[in-house]
């Protein structure tokens, strides 16, 4: 994907975003709060149920049902409830700044959690964000206002949640499987809320309806898939660290010993498992690669063979004492001691 592409994604999302919240006031009318929740979900999920039938949305693996059903509690059936509750006492401009702290939550998730690095920028940042809604949900001076723009600051909170929730499973499905999967499961959490969104389809005024259906086919629908597809695009690989203190060792030979080598370009079949640790990120050597337990010391390495110091040799005899070989005989013979002579 081009940079291009990204940017746009983000840009139609801030847009569209932007604009749902004087949409939930026209929607809180005629439904309420907790009907506009569900039915807003019910529209975006029936979207994206139509288009997932023609862009082939895969079913998810067992193993992230659990991820997929935080996604869809956090950032579609609370986000919902705590947004419009808090939107019948704040102003739609002051619910939008308060909801805008929902990436400095999502940053400080996967700080905590991901490793990834805030920076001291990232840091001060968060601060005058956060400091800032702290301010502007005390200075109302009305307690009623004042609890509503917590309401509106716990809904970024799980807002940003939902954010960090994403990111890990972006890395297995696109942005439309992400949406699609938590809105269908934000639905599901928000089914005890049908009375009240009922009641709102029967006494609503056209002008609710058309909320509704706006609210749910594009800052829900579109939005997330959008906001999903640019997180998929421009979030950073994850880099593998090589340690460069590894020490890289042969087994054991009766012949060579432990013998010490620069890393070559091909390995053969049987090599340490010390090698196998190398290879992993930051140099972490996994438990089952150890050839001993956890908390020893490595068995000392033997000495090679042959050894740098020999052994003593015999003397060896004189070469008169034993027979003498041929063709040499002649040669030897003329220097054979004769008796009462000394040798040499």
């Amino acid at each position: 994907m081009s940079t291009s592409k990204p940017v746009l994604a983000i840009g139609g999302t801030v847009v569209l975003w932007a604009s749902a919240f004087p949409a939930i006031r026209v929607g809180l009318d005629g439904y309420g709060p907790f009907g506009l929740s569900l039915a807003r979900l019910v529209v975006a999920s029936v979207a994206l149920a139509v288009a997932a039938s023609f862009l082939g949305v895969r079913p998810p693996r067992l193993k992230d049902l659990p991820l997929i059903a935080l996604c869809g509690l956090t950032g579609m059936a609370a986000y919902q409830v705590l947004l419009n509750w808090g939107e019948v006492h704040v102003p739609a401009g002051t619910a939008t700044l308060l909801v805008a702290t929902a990436p400095v939550f999502s940053a400080v998730l996967a700080a905590a959690f991901l490793g990834e690095r805030l920076g001291a920028r990232g840091i001060l940042g968060s601060a005058v964000a956060l400091g800032g809604s702290a301010l502007i949900a005390l200075s109302g001076g009305d307690v009623q206002y004042s609890t509503a723009a917590w309401v509106v600051l716990a809904a970024a909170l799980v807002q940003g949640a939902y954010h960090f929730c994403s990111k890990l499973l972006l890395r297995h499905y696109s942005g439309l499987e992400v949406a699609c999967n938590a809105m269908w499961t934000g639905t599901l959490f928000s089914l005890p809320l049908a009375p009240a969104a009922w009641h709102g389809l029967e006494t609503a005024p056209a002008s609710a309806h058309a909320a509704v259906l706006y609210l749910g086919l594009l800052p829900s629908a579109l939005g997330f898939v959008l906001w999903a597809t640019a997180s998929r695009a421009t979030r950073s690989p994850r880099r593998r660290r090589r340690s460069t203190s590894c020490r890289w060792w042969r087994w054991p030979s009766p012949t060579s010993g432990w013998a010490k080598s620069p890393r070559p370009s091909s390995w053969p079949a049987a090599r340490s498992p010390w090698a196998e640790s190398c290879s992993s990120p930051r140099g972490a050597r996994p438990a089952s690669a150890s050839p001993w337990a956890e908390g020893q010391r490595p068995p000392p390495r033997p000495r090679p063979w042959p050894p740098s110091s020999p052994e003593p040799r015999p003397p060896r005899s004189p070469p008169w004492s034993s027979p003498v070989p041929e063709p040499w005989s002649r040669a030897y013979a003329g220097c054979r001691p004769t008796a009462g002579s000394t040798p040499l």
